[in-house]
């Protein structure tokens, strides 16, 4: 093994827990898409209404593989930041190897704290890993933040399908390396951010499968990789965390094995939301006080008139059979 392999980080340090899921997941020289796959990427590319010179932010996005994706299908201007400076300047590098210099830029970034003023991406996008080492509802808020008044916020993340303890929830997101949420909790961060038209769609089981031959949301290591691309990734594993981060990353990986194959509490889950537009801001302001006057006026009692009724619970596509819910 090359003296640049060996262990760089001292026993003791903050990163003796050994590689995460994900950790391990980025350390493969092939350029892979997300959990989802192609996919996945194409259906938001449809809910968002995605077309030439769409203005795409991707939050978390690695080596930048689904937002090149946008790039070449659609056309759009594509923006990226990811936490790994490595992933970052191997994105650039592809971009540039691409001529896509002019098109795709990505840079060095921590999800909660984006490096854009207010309302200019016509859709945003956040990744499985917004959620490595940022506070999910404060990632949620600077994506809404960034964008424009009638675009779209789209999360791709892990969510439980059934209650974990507090407890086993930290234990398993350590070994992911990102942090999974109830499907009502993602729902909720985005309402509270004041998105509209949550539209989800469950992307786990078969009816859904986003890749040919596997039906999980977070493929197992031994289905993603050949056997010399899993040595290659363990000996830089070895690098970075030594000899312990190597058998922690074993156990891992039987760990979400049986998460994914046994438990089944875990699924991929997809979530596209609208920012209200300026007179759909006013109009729920002026709503929001009005309200609020007749409360305090007494109108609001037996005598008021009774509220227009709530539209229904819409089907979405019916492919993927995904719900949109209105405000």
């Amino acid at each position: 093994m090359d003296a640049a392999e060996a262990p760089s980080t001292p026993q003791g340090s903050e990163q003796t827990d050994g590689p995460s899921m994900l950790d391990l997941v980025r350390l493969s020289p092939r350029p892979l898409f997300p959990p989802g796959g192609e996919d996945l990427y194409r259906q938001i590319a449809i809910l968002t209404g995605m077309g030439r010179d769409t203005e795409v932010l991707d939050v978390g996005c690695g080596a930048a593989v689904s937002l090149e994706y946008f790039v070449r299908e659609y056309g759009v201007h594509g923006s990226g930041v990811d936490q790994d400076p490595r992933l970052v300047e191997q994105a650039a590098d592809r971009a540039r190897r691409a001529d896509l210099g002019t098109r795709l830029q990505v840079q060095e970034a921590a999800s909660n704290r984006l490096p854009y003023v207010d309302a200019i991406f016509d859709v945003t996008v956040g990744e499985l890993a917004m959620t490595a080492g940022a506070d999910p509802e404060e990632a949620v808020r600077e994506l809404v933040r960034v964008t424009r008044p009638g675009g779209f916020v789209v999360l791709v993340q892990l969510a439980w399908k059934a209650p974990v303890d507090q407890a086993r929830r930290d234990l398993l997101s350590r070994h992911l390396g990102v942090k999974p949420l109830m499907l009502v909790e993602w729902k909720r961060m985005l309402r509270d951010a004041g998105m509209g038209e949550v539209h989800t769609e469950d992307w786990s089981n078969d009816q859904t499968a986003f890749r040919a031959k596997v039906a999980k949301p977070f493929p197992d290591f031994a289905e993603l990789f050949s056997i010399s691309e899993k040595i290659g990734i363990m000996r830089r594993a070895w690098g970075r965390w030594g000899w312990s981060g190597v058998r922690t990353a074993i156990a891992r990986e039987w760990e979400v094995h049986r998460l994914l194959t046994k438990d089944r509490i875990l699924g991929l889950d997809l979530l596209r939301a609208r920012k209200p537009g300026a007179e759909e801001a006013a109009d729920a302001d002026h709503a929001a006080v009005t309200s609020a006057a007749e409360r305090g006026s007494g109108l609001a009692g037996s005598d008021a008139p009774a509220p227009p009724p709530q539209d229904p619970e819409s089907e979405g596509l019916p492919l993927f059979g995904g719900k949109t819910e209105n405000r």
